[in-house]
């Protein structure tokens, strides 16, 4: 079973842009979920500068969940975006910074997102220790708001 074991913070400030790489641009969107009041899963498409995926994402709190993803033609994720997914789209640029032996990812939001910048660290474990940069400010890893699937009906502009 694949896993995927995420902390997610708010930022203090804009220090770590001197150590990010150019950054990739990504839009994705997400499929109507199932019908019943409990979601099991998020399915959603990417496309970013280089490739194009389809993700499935366990629906539930917390820095672990589970996680398939696949690459798919770019064309039919393109297709997906425009036809198939929920309004609006995640539209935002992916920062990536190492910082001691783990890689940060920052997502800068566009869009109806504008203004909201998240960075994420990957673990391999829930309790692995991790240097935490001095421009982060608090978690939010058990703050649904800021899981991609609720900015599209609850976007960063209607806070």
């Amino acid at each position: 079973m694949a896993v995927e074991i995420e902390r997610k913070f708010l930022l203090l400030n804009d220090s770590w842009r001197q150590f990010a790489d150019a950054g990739n641009t990504m839009r994705q969107g997400y499929f109507a979920g199932p019908t019943d009041s409990q979601p099991r899963a998020s399915i959603r498409v990417r496309v970013d500068n280089q490739h194009s995926y389809l993700n499935i994402k366990s629906y539930e709190l917390g820095i672990s969940r589970q996680e398939y993803e696949y690459e798919i033609d770019r064309d039919d994720a393109q297709m997906m975006l425009d036809t198939l997914c929920e309004k609006p789209l995640v539209e935002k640029t992916r920062f990536k910074v190492v910082v001691g032996k783990h890689t940060w990812e920052i997502d800068v939001f566009d869009g109806d997102n504008l203004g909201l910048v998240v960075a994420e660290v990957e673990l391999n474990h829930e309790d692995e220790i991790f240097v935490k940069p001095d421009w982060l400010d608090k978690e939010v890893s058990d703050d649904p708001r800021y899981y991609n699937v609720s900015l599209i009906k609850h976007p960063f502009k209607d806070w």
